[in-house]
């Protein structure tokens, strides 16, 4: 298995645990569980930032540019709910 395909793995291995931590810190029923799930979240993201930044680094990670007119749109959208 090439370095790549490990970072890839831990990429979304991580993303996955945000994703329960914070369904965690969103269903939890005391102060204290809320905020044991809320700093897992908070230390998950930047791991996950982390490893988004060396895979970009190493150009592995390319994210493709928004077009403008696609950002206008949704501009427009969002201006026309408020």
């Amino acid at each position: 298995m090439e370095d790549r395909d490990l970072m890839e793995n831990m990429l979304l291995l991580e993303k996955g645990v945000c994703d329960l931590f914070m369904h965690g810190a969103i269903e939890s029923s005391s102060k204290d569980v809320h905020q044991a799930f809320s700093s897992s979240l908070n230390s998950s993201l930047n791991m996950q930032s982390q490893i988004y930044d060396e895979m970009k680094v190493r150009g592995w990670y390319k994210p493709d540019k928004a077009e403008e007119q696609k950002l206008s749109s949704v501009r427009m959208k969002f201006a026309e709910n408020n």
